[in-house]
């Protein structure tokens, strides 16, 4: 899903970011959930089972292997095309782990 889409739909869906927590800390998704990747098995059940899920990393393969684990424990999942450096292209909003900072792209 295209990083617009995913903005404008944002309510109505889950944003999962799968970076690790330095990368998390430098600027994510206002609302996102942060599971790193190698922690999303054991703790899959943080995801709300009803509302589809967006999985979001760097640029998109730790998200497609997300998505792609959601998917087989049964969830509806898509990655957004991209990532993080897509989203920060086409200036879409985010902020540091402060709240208060703009966000980077780690």
């Amino acid at each position: 899903m295209d990083p617009r889409t995913v903005h404008d739909r944002r309510r109505e869906l889950q944003i999962l970011d799968v970076r690790e927590d330095e990368e998390w800390a430098a600027g994510h998704i206002d609302g996102a959930v942060h599971i790193p990747l190698g922690q999303l098995p054991q703790r899959i059940g943080e995801l709300g089972p009803q509302c589809p899920v967006i999985t979001v990393c760097r640029s998109g393969g730790r998200a497609g292997r997300a998505a792609d684990l959601l998917t087989s424990s049964g969830r509806r999942a898509v990655v957004m095309d991209g990532g993080m450096q897509r989203w920060a292209r086409e200036g879409l909003p985010f902020s540091a782990a402060d709240g208060a900072s703009p966000g980077t792209v780690a």
